[in-house]
């Protein structure tokens, strides 16, 4: 991407480290006012000195409610904002079910519940991106078990879950927020912590798609309810463009969070 001199305001979740540090630094270098996330303080110091040219630092735990509530009010406060990218997460494999202290289950909690309650507790921006995986395509949309009370834990699918759900967040936002550009985006496979040594792409690549959608007024980036991967548009799990599905999602973390996608 090159300096446009527009000076968007952008909040990206999850930028201490891998692609999220990289999205940020890359929108920093262009001229536009970026403002990072870090789990913790530790980590906020971290991605300050990472990344200097950032306007700031929001710490919050998206695996408790109650920090994700503050962490909404402390950007709410940090914005307006013109493009939230939601790229915080965690990845699966985990070889048992884990709990958070609100008794959710934490894939589910940090992956999809985080995403969707900053969403409805923050003014609404003027793009969104919502990062996900290609393993999106093997997630399964099981609405009447998403913390995996009743079916064999399997951390893998977990994960895959959790990242459908996230395509189907965002083309829900695209479907109700018609003054906000919201978008899906794979990645791909970065070498990152989370990604591993054996991933096949390196940081650039895996964060220039999210940049180009927060940031170009080409028709092609200027769309609405849309699965990227490359700046090429995909066809996401046919249970993301469920309206069904996403209308029963987002009723279940209404449920769970206490707070309502605003219309």
């Amino acid at each position: 991407m090159e300096p446009d001199g527009t000076g968007l305001q952008v909040w990206v979740t999850g930028s201490t480290d891998g692609i999220g540090r990289e999205t940020a630094a890359t929108l920093v270098a262009a001229g536009h006012r970026v403002v990072l996330h870090a789990r913790d303080q530790a980590r906020a110091e971290q991605a300050r000195a990472a990344v200097p040219g950032a306007a700031g630092v929001l710490v919050g735990d998206l695996a408790s409610l109650a920090d994700t509530r503050e962490l909404a009010a402390a950007a709410t406060e940090a914005g307006p904002f013109d493009v939230v990218i939601h790229n915080a997460g965690i990845g699966g494999g985990a070889p048992r079910r884990s709990v958070t202290g609100d008794g959710l289950e934490l894939i589910f909690q940090v992956n999809v519940l985080a995403p969707y309650l900053l969403t409805a507790l923050m003014p609404a921006p003027r793009r969104l991106v919502y990062l996900t995986s290609g393993l999106e395509a093997q997630g399964t949309a099981a609405l009447d078990d998403l913390q995996w009370v009743r079916r064999p834990w399997d951390g893998m699918q977990a994960y895959s879950d959790s990242k459908l759900y996230d395509v189907a967040l965002a083309f829900a936002v695209a479907r109700r927020w018609h003054g906000t550009l919201s978008n899906a985006v794979d990645p791909g496979w970065i070498r990152t912590k989370l990604g591993g040594p054996n991933a096949t792409d390196d940081l650039p690549e895996g964060a220039e798609t999210q940049i180009w959608l927060a940031t170009s007024d080409e028709e092609a980036a200027t769309v609405t309810g849309r699965y990227f991967k490359r700046r090429c548009e995909l066809k996401a799990n046919p249970a993301a463009t469920d309206p069904a599905v996403q209308d029963g999602l987002l009723a279940a973390c209404a449920e769970l969070t206490g707070v309502e996608l605003p219309a």
